[in-house]
């Protein structure tokens, strides 16, 4: 895979509290389509263990996660 991830919906969660953005992001990967990318930014540290985990659970990948200070972005694929 080359390091350009094609990404088809992007989402800010900025400053939502858990489980706001895992509860976000099950709701708007639904609004692509299979084998589509979702960017979702979180400010929430405790998104680094919830969005792996309800990826697992829900059958979707989690293709990478960047750190920027306070910023955390996964880009997440749907597979069902």
């Amino acid at each position: 895979m080359s390091d350009e991830i094609k990404v088809d919906k992007v989402m800010d969660l900025s400053g939502l509290a858990c489980p706001m953005p895992v509860v976000k992001v099950s709701k708007g990967i639904k609004e692509i389509e299979v084998g589509q990318v979702l960017e979702a930014t979180s400010t929430d540290p405790g998104s680094l263990t919830d969005f792996p985990v309800w990826a697992r659970t829900s059958g979707n990948e989690i293709l990478k996660t960047d750190q920027d200070g306070k910023n955390i972005k996964f880009y997440i694929q749907r597979k069902s």
